[in-house]
């Protein structure tokens, strides 16, 4: 097993990382011998079939969970050789999540919601990162929403503060785990421009699971994932370069 990352560009590698569950005959292997990275700036889109490992994949990088072999690594840092504290820090600092399902604080205002992590972490917001989160809200349209609660807002302006949320730590890396699974088409459409706009015009670093393949187009890189292994690895597609990406994954004909 590797001890160090290999590549300087990459925010999460994987080396020889298993995943597996149970014991003897019911093992399952939700991740199997995975080596790849994640590059810096990077918007990378992580697909595949139901069961195939992704959610794991993403688990495991983010450190929410325990490889059960291989070496994981996040900013440099090796996870894999961290206990749960350590890894609760470095996740703090170095990492941001935008869920499915907004995940944002129903009693929070959006203002409260986007500061949020800096609270969590204890730190107090310094002027030039009151600026920066000044600006977020300014390009993802919700200064005039900054006073209300998630309850008076849209299901496209509560991923909007999710975003913001997420990016406000300037976080080494954003996971997206389907961030528009919950939005219609025109919020998707406007979420992913704004992840695709967050990697390409301030660089960071986004990895977002998703099963759809327009969603998936808007990133640089498509990883897909078929019975705990990498069977894919492609720069920008197609929604439909896409599908058939996944019906091959499913081992369906093309």
């Amino acid at each position: 097993m590797s001890t160090t990352p290999t590549d300087d560009q990459a925010v999460v590698s994987f080396r020889q990382v298993t995943k597996s569950y149970g014991t003897g005959s019911s093992i399952i292997f939700a991740l199997s011998d995975v080596s790849v990275d994640i590059r810096r700036g990077e918007f990378t889109a992580i697909m595949g079939p139901s069961g195939s490992g992704k959610s794991t994949f993403m688990n495991v990088a983010a450190g929410l969970d325990d490889a059960t072999r291989g070496g994981v690594f996040l900013a440099s840092q090796p996870l894999h050789t961290m206990d749960d504290t350590a890894r609760t820090t470095l996740r703090r600092r170095e990492v941001g999540f935008v869920f499915q399902s907004f995940n944002l604080v129903p009693t929070l205002t959006v203002a409260e919601n986007i500061t949020l992590p800096f609270q969590l972490a204890g730190h107090r917001i310094a002027p030039q990162e009151q600026g920066w989160i000044d600006h977020l809200v300014h390009v993802l349209g919700i200064t005039e929403r900054i006073a209300h609660k998630p309850a008076e807002l849209s299901g496209g302006q509560q991923q909007r503060v999710a975003i913001a949320r997420a990016l406000a730590p300037r976080p080494a890396i954003i996971f997206a785990d389907e961030p528009t699974g919950n939005l219609d088409t025109r919020s998707s459409r406007e979420v992913l421009q704004l992840l695709r706009s967050a990697a390409t015009e301030y660089g960071q670093t986004i990895a977002m699971v998703s099963h759809d393949p327009i969603a998936a187009s808007y990133a640089d890189r498509v990883l897909v994932l078929a019975d705990g292994r990498v069977v894919a690895d492609h720069g920008r597609l197609t929604p439909q370069q896409i599908s058939q990406l996944l019906l091959t994954a499913e081992g369906v004909p093309a």
